[in-house]
């Protein structure tokens, strides 16, 4: 059946144009979106014009159910899973932590975290050769806020990526020798719809002078990192980072 990928969030920005290049790479894919349906299918219409096959899946990934029916449905539709890319994540309005809420945090962690690792847990048990499964990759998407704090603005959205970048080193060791690589890509301050999710949908204009290269990155330049994460090429990298952040 071939390569089979699995993309959260992939209804739009990074999920989106990781689908996209995937799809030119030659993988099935499942695109995995929360609300939108309409901006899904149009990325499943591109991953179809590029000669591939893809379906797309609602579910909110920090809901246990929704995560084992997505996987449920991914193998129904596209065949064995080959990969997974936890790309899925939220942020709230920037604010500093002592105006923050419980139920916010809350939020926040639940996808960004507990998601992420519920969507390796099904990648896993399909992949591993302890299961019966060839093996595969897993890229999670992490952030350079993991190594900056993102101080005045997510301290919080930053602490659910530095646990992703602890769950990265863990689950790589924990997993090697069952035919499984994990490892993540760290994107900097790219062009894309989250910022207006933080309030600010011209963030990355603003903090552009502070990133060395002086500009912010785009979507298709995380992608471009991922699929080399996924691909044979990186056969021999495992628990391993990409800054994808303009040298900041």
């Amino acid at each position: 059946m071939g390569r089979v990928v699995l993309i959260t969030g992939a209804s739009r920005g990074i999920g989106a144009a990781t689908a996209r290049l995937a799809a030119q790479s030659g993988y099935a894919v499942c695109v995995n979106y929360h609300r939108n349906v309409t901006a899904a299918e149009a990325v499943v219409a591109d991953v179809r014009a590029a000669g591939s096959r893809a379906v797309a899946v609602g579910a909110d990934v920090a809901v246990e159910d929704d995560v084992v029916r997505l996987f449920e449905t991914c193998d129904q539709e596209l065949g064995g899973l080959t990969a997974l890319v936890n790309n899925a994540g939220i942020l709230e309005h920037q604010m500093r932590v002592d105006a923050m809420s419980a139920p916010r945090l809350a939020r926040v962690f639940a996808t960004n975290v507990v998601g992420s690792i519920l969507c390796a847990r099904e990648a896993v048990r399909r992949m591993s050769t302890r299961y019966g499964g060839s093996g595969g990759a897993i890229v999670n998407i992490s952030s350079g806020a993991a190594r900056l704090g993102s101080p005045g603005e997510y301290v919080d959205y930053a602490a659910t990526k530095g646990a992703i970048d602890t769950f990265t080193i863990g689950l790589a060791r924990e997993v090697a020798e069952e035919g499984i690589r994990v490892n993540a890509v760290r994107p900097g301050f790219i062009y894309t719809d989250m910022h207006a999710s933080g309030g600010e949908p011209g963030r990355v204009d603003r903090v552009k002078e502070s990133v060395p290269m002086k500009r912010g990155g785009t979507a298709d330049e995380v992608a471009r990192a991922v699929l080399w994460l996924l691909s044979d090429e990186a056969s021999f990298t495992t628990a391993a980072f990409i800054d994808v952040t303009g040298g900041k």
